[in-house]
């Protein structure tokens, strides 16, 4: 019995499925899934842009490669960190089950191939905003994670980029003040400013504050094990953290009337995304009055919803 459990353990389909295991757990797939959603939708958000599978499939697998190059490159960078904390103790790289030379040839290869099928596919404008973002992500947020709290503030760029790579992608256009052709849900032809892909960067891009301050909340004592300063406070899970969600919350709302604005999105989204951000504002002031893990763990979840839900809703009341 135990020699046929040792054989199973050591045969090459088992330990191929670990590989592959590890390697899901390298890229942070569900992480990168929603950095994709965003960027996926975002491209379907452009007027120019009708519903195309092919398209999106490609938009969705190069999206994958460069995230998960980018979640790579973060593990190798911070093995020796994530080995003090108990959520990150067991990634492949901290681990030692994956070398780390295997984990940059790992992230040289699909963020190499993501920006090349970015290119071919679609356009440089957008390939060249994808590697800036991966480059600003890997190289910049990640080492500075360990020196100061305005790293949650460079790295909310690389996070919300995604929004303005996918409209990129739909537009060719990286000026925010270009113009483009595009059609109405009328069948009507209009030209449009390239505003859109600005206002879907800033709904994630303020959005991340009170999502990611609620998670350095609950894993304050691990991310103080590693050295890691993400809270605004240096003290910890202060009220002045609290009142910080309650902040960047409120800033969601004006933001969300935006999509109406400018006739991105109709009337029925126009009052989702004003339900959803008074939700984010209710919950983080329950936070900043309880300070209590119950109401941060409250905001993590709050805001995992919210970005499905704002930009499902955009998506399907678009003009």
């Amino acid at each position: 019995m135990e020699k046929t459990a040792l054989h199973i353990v050591h045969s090459p389909t088992f330990s191929l499925a670990a590989k592959v295991k590890d390697f899901f757990i390298l890229t942070k797939f569900t992480l990168s899934f929603m950095v994709v959603f965003s960027c996926v939708v975002s491209y379907l958000l452009a007027p120019n842009v009708s519903f195309n599978f092919y398209a999106v499939c490609i938009l969705f697998i190069a999206g994958m490669l460069i995230t998960g190059a980018a979640n790579a490159i973060n593990q190798v960078v911070e093995r020796d960190t994530d080995v003090l904390m108990k959520r990150t103790a067991g990634r492949p790289v901290a681990a030692g089950r994956m070398s780390v030379k295997e984990g940059w040839y790992f992230a040289i290869i699909t963020g190499a191939l993501g920006v090349f099928l970015m290119w071919k596919f679609f356009n440089i404008e957008s390939a060249a905003v994808a590697l800036f973002s991966l480059f600003l992500y890997a190289f910049i947020y990640t080492p500075l994670k360990r020196v100061n709290s305005i790293s949650v503030l460079v790295g909310a760029f690389p996070g919300a980029l995604p929004c303005l790579i996918g409209w990129i992608a739909a537009t060719g256009l990286i000026n925010p003040f270009g113009q483009f052709q595009g059609t109405l849900s009328s069948g009507e032809t209009a030209t449009f400013f390239n505003y859109g892909g600005y206002i879907l960067f800033a709904i994630q891009f303020l959005w991340q504050f009170p999502h990611f301050w609620a998670i350095a909340w609950l894993a304050h004592k691990d991310y103080d094990k590693a050295g890691f300063k993400l809270l605004p406070s240096t003290k910890g899970p202060t009220r002045f953290s609290a009142v910080q969600s309650v902040i960047y919350s409120m800033l969601m709302v004006p933001v969300g009337f935006l999509p109406f604005y400018f006739n991105m999105s109709g009337t029925l989204s126009l009052w989702i995304l004003f339900a959803c951000n008074i939700w984010m504002v209710y919950v983080s002031v329950l936070l900043l009055v309880r300070m209590n893990a119950a109401s941060a763990r409250r905001v993590m979840f709050s805001s995992y919803f919210y970005l499905m839900i704002v930009f499902l809703a955009l998506l399907f009341d678009k003009i």
